[in-house]
């Protein structure tokens, strides 16, 4: 049988508070304060009233796979305070409609994407704050930018004055568990470190987006500032 509303929002609010202190944990074995880390509420396999009750615990920032849902989302809970990421594939005619949703595009994976968020966002007067996305994995399942195409892009990114990249995004190989995903995000700040001193004025790297339900203590120990969680949130809840 379905929870009730009165069950959801309770189990929401337990589910978050058990992973603030995940989090809190895995900063501080890290040196490093929970406050460091951004926790993006993942709502892709729930229903706009289920994301609202998220909302409702305390956690307004929330991060959607799809354009389409993003744009449904955002508009039954515009009367949030809501701070939207996408954090999945981005397609160029997508750009226009989500632009004005987002605080942040963790998954931009090409120069061509890039110069089509530079322009919508000069068409409005805003400069858009995004993530690359990097295939640190190799796995040809995933989309991104392969590690050694990032620095070549920079004189690119210095002509697109709308867009300021705040950092990296990847995600784990889907084999190897844990040690697998400690590798990866490891290679990630590893590559941001190198990275950093050969930046442009656009070009800021201060964030790493990685982990996700099954690995986020992990990413968080290997330097993530942004972690996106999705079905830890909702764990025993039945829609």
């Amino acid at each position: 049988m379905p929870n009730s509303d009165t069950q959801i929002a309770s189990r929401i609010c337990e589910n978050l508070a058990r992973a603030r202190e995940t989090i809190a944990a895995a900063a501080a074995r890290s040196g490093r304060r929970a406050e460091s880390v951004t926790l993006v509420g993942v709502t892709k396999y729930v229903e706009p009233s289920v994301a609202r009750m998220l909302v409702e615990s305390g956690l307004n920032t929330l991060g959607e796979s799809r354009p389409q849902q993003l744009w449904q989302k955002a508009e039954a809970l515009a009367d949030l305070q809501v701070s939207w990421h996408l954090i999945g594939h981005l397609q160029r005619n997508k750009v226009k409609r989500t632009l004005p949703l987002v605080a942040c595009i963790h998954s931009v994976d090409s120069l061509r994407l890039l110069q089509e968020i530079s322009r919508e966002a000069a068409a409005v007067h805003r400069t858009a704050d995004v993530l690359l996305e990097l295939n640190v994995s190799g796995d040809t399942s995933k989309t991104g930018l392969k590690p050694d195409e990032i620095e070549p892009l920079f004189p690119e990114i210095s002509k697109q004055p709308s867009v300021r990249v705040l950092g990296l995004m990847t995600m784990a190989g889907l084999e190897g568990g844990a040690d697998r995903a400690r590798r990866d995000f490891a290679a990630l700040r590893t590559l941001r470190d190198q990275l950093a001193p050969k930046c442009p004025a656009s070009v800021v790297l201060n964030e790493l987006s990685m982990g996700m339900s099954g690995d986020y203590e992990v990413a968080i120990e290997e330097g993530a500032t942004i972690i996106r969680v999705g079905s830890a949130l909702f764990e025993g809840i039945e829609v």
